[in-house]
């Protein structure tokens, strides 16, 4: 092999690395939610959480004046519902067919908070405990 194919094959690898480390970061990153319906029967109200960092959200559907489509209501993290450490969540509904909130569970430690929205404003979260 010439020395200046070598070169030229370096020269390649390291502009490529960025890129290649780029997809692997995007890769990595997709499938991190995971979505969860409320257990109260009259409530068409989806949770979403960060499986990494806990962190959680609401939305549901929304009738809008003059409208036959309607609208999708989100509701942003709030207290105790922010992203926190770095670990490995999950939501776990209740059975109880009236509860509109969902348990937020860190599987690594067993800790657990009960999340629910607040004032049709935000998604908050009870502290953790054991």
């Amino acid at each position: 092999m010439r020395l200046s194919h070598y070169v030229n094959s370096r020269r390649a690898l390291a502009l490529a690395v960025p890129f290649l480390a780029g997809g692997l970061a995007q890769a990595q990153a997709a499938g991190n939610y995971e979505f969860l319906a409320a257990p109260q029967t009259d409530l068409n109200r989806v949770f979403r959480l960060d499986k990494a960092t806990g962190e959680v959200g609401a939305c549901q559907y929304g009738l809008k004046e003059g409208t036959q489509i309607g609208v999708t209501l989100c509701y942003p993290p709030g207290e105790g519902a922010k992203a926190g450490a770095f670990s490995e969540y999950a939501l776990i509904a209740s059975r109880h067919t009236g509860e509109g909130g969902v348990f937020r569970v860190d599987l690594r430690s067993g800790m657990m908070s009960i999340c629910f929205v607040l004032n049709e404003s935000s998604v908050v979260c009870t502290p953790p405990a054991k």
